[in-house]
């Protein structure tokens, strides 16, 4: 953004919301930020919603005047997912729904939230575009799957409909790291800090899968001032992971693991892509082991009228941090082509 400090953090207050598990969060909150002004025909209003770990102030970075996602063009809408620390979350809730006692919440909650928030409180009927990365392009695809006839254009960066095999195995991987930790106590300890050993075995498992082979191969860690892998490791995603809260971390995790847009109809997902009525985008990453090209590609084969298109970098997952100029130029490319 052109202007340095984020907007400011608004909340929703959803009272009590029932969850797709069954349950019913009392006191619920959406967190969300704005950015530039709704226009007078309400029809410039854009959606981004976040990754797994990230908030709403990481999608500011993609919005700038003069950019794609220009602030005197549209309206930005930033949500916090559930269970990111903002909105509600294990961290935040008081008991008896807190830390370890914090409900199971789907993507579709998230979204239903933010239907709520764009359509009864922001007064906003159609959704100019709705995209964003990872969790945030899960989102994305529920949306347009979920609520058609707000979404004028959808553009996923790294998801899929459903969330893969492979996929699940590694968020499985990555909850037991925080749960190995004997200070995680079954969610109950007093401080995060207290689960530092857990935290760090989280971000070895996002050292691993989070880039390509081709980024450790080039040592493109050097270009962001680190002098060796290990200090890499360290000084990027265990200094990234080790200041959240656990219990909020499983709470994202284990809603990406059961992602799956086709929930709204039964599990039938012929039926769910039948209900699309947005101009599709599906982004895929070069070598992102999380969400592969081929899987991207094939989802894309699937939904009505989509197109696809592949950012190449060492990167892989990682490319939407804006690593590299050249990530953050196709990554904007793409977003001049959607939106004209």
């Amino acid at each position: 953004m052109s202007d340095p400090t984020p907007p400011p953090v608004q909340h929703l207050d959803l009272g009590a919301f029932e969850l797709a598990g069954g349950h019913v969060l009392p006191g619920a909150r959406l967190a969300y930020r704005t950015v530039g002004e709704l226009n007078d025909a309400r029809d410039n209003a854009v959606l981004l919603p976040h990754m797994y770990s990230g908030t709403s102030e990481f999608m500011t970075a993609f919005i700038g005047e003069g950019r794609p996602l220009d602030p005197t063009r549209y309206f930005f809408v930033l949500p916090d997912q559930f269970g990111d620390g903002v909105s509600s979350s294990a961290s935040t809730q008081p008991p008896p729904y807190d830390r370890g006692s914090f409900p199971a919440v789907a993507v579709s909650d998230d979204v239903r939230a933010q239907h709520r928030l764009v359509t009864e409180h922001l007064g906003i009927e159609r959704l100019a575009m709705v995209s964003g990365w990872s969790m945030g392009g899960q989102q994305t695809l529920e949306w347009a799957v979920r609520f058609p006839d707000a979404v004028a254009r959808a553009v996923p960066f790294a998801a899929t409909l459903r969330n893969p095999d492979h996929c699940s195995v590694f968020c499985d991987l990555h909850m037991d790291a925080l749960r190995s930790d004997p200070a995680f106590a079954g969610g109950s300890y007093a401080r995060s800090a207290d689960v530092a050993l857990g935290l760090r075995r989280h971000a070895q498992a996002f050292a691993l899968m989070g880039a390509t082979s081709h980024m450790y191969r080039e040592e493109a860690w050097r270009e962001l001032g680190f002098t060796s892998r290990d200090g890499f490791v360290q000084g990027f995603l265990q200094a990234y992971f080790l200041p959240m809260d656990p219990n909020d971390l499983l709470t994202q995790a284990a809603k990406w693991k059961a992602s799956d847009v086709a929930a709204v109809t039964g599990g039938d997902l012929d039926a769910a892509l039948a209900r699309v009525t947005a101009e599709v985008t599906d982004v895929a990453f070069t070598g992102d082991l999380f969400f592969p090209p081929e899987d991207v590609r094939a989802d894309a084969e699937r939904i009505p009228g989509a197109r696809y298109e592949e950012i190449g970098s060492v990167w892989g997952h990682f490319t939407m941090f804006n690593l590299r100029e050249s990530d953050t130029a196709q990554i904007d490319e793409v977003y001049a082509r959607v939106l004209g």
